[in-house]
């Protein structure tokens, strides 16, 4: 059986050719504009990012593509959201706004696990938070349709992408809609967008209305009650009214959603709201290797827009000098979005396309010569596909890996460890580290990628994420067993100490993911104590829009056996887990002891080898409880004496608006 891929993205250079350098970013004023001799635009793209013009920024690479597609791009960036005159900075846009909230969802970027103000934004020159507002998209596509009446709005990223059905939203607590019925945009482009974004410009070109366009793949739009649903080859899922008063509704709707995303089978959703239907068509096909050279070669200037000056972005230095060989991820893992949002097909560039771009890299006299990562979602999935594309075309399981390596999986590691040798051995290049996640159960099947990583391409540490212990949460994660950690562990060490080198394995674990429940924790505390790790960086959960983990926080139940699944729900409890993971640091003793004595788990206090902690807490915990009992009477005067009318709103202090609360 073979599959034809329609191409809307044609090559235009050979995939050998390095990528051509940019004289000068995309504009993003209106003088920059006039300084191209342009009286108009195509396309605005608004993001709440700042512009980097970097294949891993995705105002950049799309924008980039639509350029030498033959149109006329500027860059709205983190427009000032309370007025709609940002929006007329380039005049009308001849086709269309597109609009992002930017590489993360705006909420996720703006709060922490705990429901907190972030102090930073990764995503801002300077890392400077309130340059966006929560819920981007809505806003962002609502001041265009104030500021040009009639211009089609496209939304698209991450936080589209994934609040396309209704979803749970964690940080209301809420079932919210989908957000085509708040945003009022035209179309929502879910996942990757190059495919549907080409062809949507063109045919507006081409004179065709917004209303034409529903028959693309990758897109989702809303009809009115006077409009029929499309009813051929078409699932129906439970109404927004049924998952919003019914979590069994909402378990099953995502479950038939998670089944129909794959691209080469998938069947187009609806779902009623009310009287109106949101549709959502099967995904766009994945980019063919050249697809994936064409984009990843565009002429980038791989810099921040000028007018940042010498403000850092921080999310700009992590990747500045990284390279991504892949898109896509098969692992499956219920608490990540990068499955739903780039899909289960692994898309790779050519080895060409790769060294193209560190040699473009090394031309530039501020390249250290260390290639900080060549990687992707999963360093070692490079060119790994399904060996039987017949097969692939009918497969509906959700992971490749879990809950055993699929047997038709190709997990060959001869293309990505000749594509390492090269990239090391390029002249100008002194080091080419892997700094993305390996998955450690398909580098444990090739013991000469393991030889290549551990002898050239760590720097001291590799990342890792094992995330548990328990079997039963590791199930539900969709990850493998703790013996595939702690034999990737036996090995990595092997290897090192045969590359002469000492090197140490980094593991990332999650506190409070679904089924996680105080026990599971200190069996994974305990983990730690017996294997010698003290992770500095840990995770809390944060249910994430349409992720599987995400129904299960608010559901409580597997959607796929509807079996009830324990939840840490309470803030109060989620600090007791997160304490556990760094059980040695003095100031979380409290913490971890009021975790062990509601488990009743008092063996674990004492001296003991196997205790977590002393029977007696040390200074720094005497003296951060006290400089709590502290805060706390300070916030509680505080809060008297707005109350009283005496007091008056700070928009200086950043925490202002909890305590009013």
């Amino acid at each position: 059986m073979s599959i034809d891929l329609p191409s809307t993205l044609p090559i235009v250079d050979p995939p050998a050719r390095a990528p051509a350098v940019a004289q000068r970013p995309l504009p993003m004023t209106r003088a920059e504009m006039h300084e191209r001799g342009w009286d108009e635009v195509d396309v605005v793209f608004v993001t709440g990012d700042a512009y980097v013009d970097h294949p891993s920024f995705a105002m950049a690479l799309l924008g980039r593509l639509l350029e030498t597609e033959g149109f006329r791009v500027a860059i709205l960036s983190q427009p000032d959201w309370r007025s709609c005159e940002a929006w007329r900075t380039f005049g009308k846009p001849r086709l269309c706004f597109a609009i992002s909230a930017g590489n993360m969802d705006s909420m996720i970027n703006h709060y922490t696990a705990n429901r907190k103000v972030r102090n930073d934004d990764a995503y801002s020159p300077g890392g400077k938070i309130g340059l966006r507002p929560d819920r981007a998209t809505l806003a962002y596509c609502q001041r265009a349709r104030e500021a040009y009446k009639g211009v089609p709005v496209i939304a698209g990223g991450v936080e589209a992408s994934l609040r396309r059905l209704a979803h749970y939203d964690y940080w209301s607590d809420t079932v919210r809609r989908s957000i085509l019925l708040d945003c009022k945009a035209d179309l929502v482009v879910f996942g990757m967008g190059e495919r549907p974004l080409v062809e949507i410009v063109h045919r507006l070109a081409g004179g065709e209305t917004v209303r034409e366009l529903r028959d693309l793949r990758g897109v989702a739009y809303r009809l009115g009650a006077s409009e029929a649903p499309p009813t051929d080859d078409t699932i129906s899922l439970p109404s927004y009214e049924k998952v919003l008063a019914d979590k069994w509704a909402f378990a099953e709707m995502t479950k038939i959603a998670h089944h129909e995303t794959n691209p080469y089978n998938a069947r187009r959703l609806t779902q009623r709201h009310d009287r109106e239907t949101v549709v959502v068509n099967p995904p766009a096909f994945p980019l063919s290797e050249a697809e994936m050279d064409r984009v990843y070669g565009l002429p980038y200037t791989r810099h921040p827009h000028p007018s940042y000056g010498n403000q850092r972005i921080p999310a700009y230095e992590v990747v500045k000098d990284s390279v991504q060989i892949m898109r896509g991820c098969f692992g499956g893992c219920t608490f990540c979005s990068i499955t739903a949002h780039e899909g289960r097909i692994i898309q790779s560039r050519s080895q060409q396309s790769v060294l193209g771009e560190i040699r473009q890299m090394t031309a530039d006299p501020k390249f250290s010569g260390v290639v900080s990562d060549i990687g992707g979602p999963t360093a070692n999935m490079y060119q790994m596909r399904c060996t039987r594309p017949e097969v692939e075309a009918r497969c509906r399981r959700l992971s490749c890996v879990h809950p055993t390596i699929c047997k038709l999986l190709g997990t060959d590691h001869g293309p990505l460890v000749e594509l390492m040798k090269q990239a090391r051995n390029e002249p100008g290049v002194k080091k080419v580290l892997v700094a993305s996640g390996i998955r450690m159960d398909l580098a444990r099947r090739s013991p000469e990628y393991m030889r290549e990583l551990v002898t050239h391409h760590v720097g001291g540490h590799l990342k890792v994420a094992p995330e548990h212990v328990d079997p039963q949460v590791l199930s539900l994660m969709k990850k493998p067993d703790q013996e595939d950690f702690l034999g990737f562990d036996r090995e990595f060490k092997k290897a090192s100490r045969a590359a002469g080198k000492k090197q140490y394995l980094i593991p990332y674990f999650i506190a409070s993911h679904p089924g996680s429940d105080l026990d599971s924790m200190i069996e994974l505390a305990l983990f730690l104590k017996r294997n010698h790790y003290r992770p500095d960086q840990v995770q809390d959960f944060i249910p994430s829009p349409f992720d599987i983990a995400a129904c299960m926080y608010h559901t409580g139940l597997d959607p796929f056996t509807k079996r009830p699944v324990f939840i840490a729900k309470h803030l109060r409890d989620r600090r007791l887990q997160r304490a556990l993971l760094q059980f040695f640091k003095p100031e979380n003793y409290f913490e971890v002891r009021k975790a062990l004595e509601q488990a009743g788990r008092q063996d674990l206090i004492g001296s003991d080898c196997d205790c977590l902690i002393a029977a007696n807490p040390p200074k720094e915990a005497l003296d951060r409880r006290r400089r709590q009992a502290n805060d706390e009477v300070r916030e509680q005067r505080e809060g008297d004496h707005i109350r009283s009318g005496k007091g008056g709103y700070r928009p200086h202090r950043k925490t202002h608006a909890r305590r009013a609360r």
